[in-house]
C-alpha cells in the first residue's frame, strides 16, 4: 500500500520504508517461551513514541500492520512475559492468543485513561473545591470523577470500545455515548455496550448507551448528541478518524464548559474558534502512546476479559498467497470481523 501511495496523511511523504507490525504474540527460540512483542520507541517509562531529535517514529497501525514474518528480531526488553496458564505442552490456549492481539491498543487506552483521570483533576479541582466547599485533596477526587460525567466517545472500532469499557469499569457514576454509523442490533455494537456495561453492579441501567449516526447533517447529531446525554459533554472522545469529531466538539458545541476534548484519532486536523475555546474553558489533549506498565496491565486484563469473541482466524497459506487481497476481501471488507488475526506457525498453537 506504500508503494501505491496510499497510506493517508498520517504517514510522512514518500513510499519507501520498513512497516515494524505490532500486536502479534512470538516464539522465542534462544528463552523457550512465548512473549508478547512491546513494538514502541523512546524508553518503557516514557511514553512518547520517538525522542526529542527524531522526526517521526513509525509502527505497524491501520492497514499495514502485523507480525507477518519467520524470523525476526527484538531487543530483549520488547518481549514482554504472558501470564502463567496459557501453555501446555509448548503450545498456547488459542484463545488466548487472540486476546493477545490487543495489548498494544487496549495499553493505550489504560494509558488514555490515566491522562483523562489527572487532567479532568487538574482542570477542574479548583470548580470543585467552591462548589463542594471542601479541601484541595477531596476536590481534585471530586474533579476525577465527574470529568467523565457525559462522555461523548465518536467512533466505534476496538479503541473506542476498550476507552468505553475501562471508563465504566473504573467510573460508577460515569454515562458513556458511543457515536458511530453501525446499527445498534450489529454484534459490534452489541458487543461494546455488553462489555461496558458489564461492570454495573447496581442493576440498574448501566454505564453505556449508542446513537447511530444517521442524520443528515451535523448540526441535527449534535443535538441528537445532546438530548441523549442530558447535557452537554463533559468530556469529548475522538476515535473515528474523521474531521467530524472536532466539529461537533467545538462548532456543534456538543463540549460543554469547562470539558476536555481527547483526540485519538491519527490524521484529521482539529480547528476550532478561539473565541468560545478561551471563554467556555476547553482542554485539548492527546497521548496516543503508553508505557511499559501500561502494556504489562493489559496483557493481564486481557487475559481475563472476552475479546477473543471478537477474533476470527485467517489462513496463514491464504494470506501469504495473496496478502493485499486478503486486506481487501476479508480483513478490511465490509463483511469483515473486528479483528483478524493469523496463526502463523500452528505446531506452536494448541488448535
Amino acid at each position: 500500500m506504500g508503494s501505491e501511495g496510499r497510506l493517508s496523511a498520517k504517514f510522512p511523504e514518500g513510499t519507501n520504508r520498513l512497516i515494524n507490525g505490532h500486536e502479534g504474540i512470538v516464539w522465542v527460540p534462544s528463552e523457550n517461551r512465548f512473549a508478547i512483542v512491546l513494538i514502541r520507541g523512546g524508553d518503557s517509562y516514557d511514553p512518547t513514541r520517538y525522542t526529542e531529535d527524531e522526526t517521526y517514529f513509525e509502527y505497524g497501525c491501520d492497514k499495514a500492520d502485523g507480525l507477518f514474518a519467520d524470523k525476526q528480531y527484538f531487543n530483549p526488553d520488547m518481549l514482554l512475559k504472558i501470564p502463567d496458564g496459557y501453555v501446555k505442552d509448548g503450545k498456547l490456549d488459542l484463545e488466548f492468543a487472540k486476546k493477545m492481539v490487543f495489548p498494544d491498543p487496549f495499553a493505550c487506552m489504560l494509558f488514555q485513561l490515566e491522562r483523562m483521570e489527572d487532567l479532568g483533576s487538574a482542570h477542574n479541582f479548583r470548580v470543585a473545591m467552591k462548589k463542594y466547599k471542601c479541601d484541595e485533596q477531596t476536590a481534585r477526587e471530586k474533579a476525577k470523577e465527574e470529568v467523565f460525567d457525559r462522555t461523548v466517545i465518536f467512533g466505534l472500532g476496538t479503541t473506542g470500545m476498550f476507552i468505553g469499557d475501562l471508563i465504566c469499569r473504573n467510573h460508577k457514576n460515569a454515562k458513556v455515548l458511543f457515536v458511530a454509523r453501525s446499527s445498534e442490533a450489529s454484534p459490534k455494537v452489541q458487543f461494546a455496550l455488553k462489555q461496558a456495561n458489564s461492570w454495573n453492579q447496581t442493576g440498574e441501567g448501566g454505564c453505556a448507551e449508542y446513537l447511530q449516526n444517521t442524520f443528515d447533517s451535523e448540526e441535527e447529531l449534535a443535538k441528537a448528541i445532546i438530548d441523549k446525554m442530558g447535557g452537554r459533554a463533559t468530556l469529548f472522545i475522538g476515535v473515528s478518524g474523521s474531521n467530524v469529531e472536532h466539529r461537533i466538539a467545538f462548532e456543534q458545541k456538543v463540549l460543554g464548559c469547562n470539558g476536555v476534548y481527547n483526540s485519538f484519532s491519527l490524521g484529521p486536523k482539529i480547528t476550532f474558534d478561539t473565541m468560545p475555546f478561551g471563554f467556555e474553558n476547553h482542554l485539548i489533549m492527546g497521548s496516543i502512546n503508553f508505557r511499559q506498565d501500561h502494556m504489562e496491565k493489559a496483557i493481564e486484563l486481557l487475559a481475563e476479559s472476552h475479546y477473543n469473541e471478537i477474533v476470527e482466524l485467517i489462513d496463514r497459506d491464504e494470506f501469504a498467497a495473496d496478502p493485499i487481497g486478503a486486506y481487501k476481501n476479508k480483513i478490511y471488507s465490509k463483511s469483515a470481523p473486528m479483528k483478524t488475526a493469523v496463526i502463523w506457525n500452528p505446531k506452536y498453537v494448541n488448535i
